[in-house]
């Protein structure tokens, strides 16, 4: 079974769309500068990037049903267009 067309309950659902949370909130905080400002370009890079490909995998996933997206798909292209400096 692709990971695409998996069937989760509603608990993990909910788990899951807050775990996408966490990960705008840690790429919005990484390009504003509020986190891992002391890390260097290519850790801030690495995690931006990691946090992406996951909103990306969860995104594709075809359950979600009602749920708002818009914010993950905007930290998705915030992210893709993050270089690190």
């Amino acid at each position: 079974m692709s990971q695409e067309s998996e069937t989760r309950t509603t608990e993990q659902l909910a788990q899951d769309y807050l775990a996408m949370g966490d990960s705008i909130e840690l790429i919005t905080s990484i390009i504003a500068g509020d986190s891992m400002a002391e890390d260097d370009a290519a850790d801030r890079q690495d995690c931006v990037d990691r946090n992406v490909q996951h909103l990306e995998l969860m995104v594709a996933k075809e359950d979600w049903g009602s749920e708002d997206m818009a914010a993950v798909n905007g930290a998705i292209l915030a992210g893709n267009g993050y270089a690190a400096e």
